[in-house]
């Protein structure tokens, strides 16, 4: 086979929302056993075909890049991430469905990679003033993950997936919620396997893109 080239996509979100057990179910196809906490970084492949079907299909390696560690990390930690932020076509953000912390976390996340938290005390996370605009124009794909799904009540579902539809609209991205510990929210043919393939190609869009963000100049307060 001929050499593929790689697509760099974050994983990112509060430890012990899933971030691992997603990765290995993405990459594997498989149900993590025994996942254990990232420490500092881990790397897993996955194979995609660009415009499968079509006649510009194409096959290459996703890396998807499992960042460890805490949003509320002090400075010296922020820095030891950032060169895991270097040259990236794509982010997935990973929040727990029954952790709302978790979901109101993501807006500190994807600033920190995308080198736009210039404000000492973080973001305003609230919706009502939160700035949408941030991503309006951002050029690196974003998808929105939620995990646990399967741990939500029948009567609290309408309430989640009402919280889940405003963080997609502020961060301009699709979303999926499922039950890592279950392949069958991403087989084949189903609309999360759609979305994750159309991010997929979003990401490698971005890779042959000549503008894509190389992110080597991140300061923190």
């Amino acid at each position: 086979m001929a050499s593929l080239d790689r697509v760099k996509v974050l994983v990112l979100g509060d430890s012990g929302v899933g971030k691992s057990s997603l990765v290995h179910l993405l990459c594997q196809n498989q149900v993590l056993g025994n996942p254990s906490w990232t420490v500092g970084c881990s790397v897993d492949v996955r194979i995609h075909d660009y415009k499968e079907g079509t006649p510009e299909e194409k096959t290459y390696y996703i890396e998807l890049w499992d960042v460890g560690g805490s949003v509320g990390s002090a400075s010296s930690v922020k820095s030891t991430r950032a060169v895991f932020y270097n040259s990236v076509n794509g982010i997935i953000l990973v929040h727990d469905l029954t952790n709302k912390k978790s979901s109101q976390n993501l807006y500190r996340w994807s600033l920190e990679a995308l080198n736009r938290d210039s404000s000492p005390t973080g973001v305003i996370v609230s919706n009502g003033d939160y700035d949408r605009e941030q991503f309006a124009e951002n050029p690196v794909p974003l998808l929105l993950i939620g995990t646990k799904f399967d741990q939500i009540s029948e009567n609290k579902r309408n309430e989640v997936l009402t919280r889940t539809a405003f963080l997609s609209e502020d961060f301009n991205a699709e979303e999926i919620n499922l039950d890592c510990t279950n392949p069958r929210y991403l087989a084949a043919g189903t609309s999360n396997a759609v979305k994750l393939s159309r991010f997929f190609d979003k990401a490698r869009n971005s890779f042959t893109d000549r503008k894509r963000f190389n992110f080597k100049s991140l300061h923190y307060d």
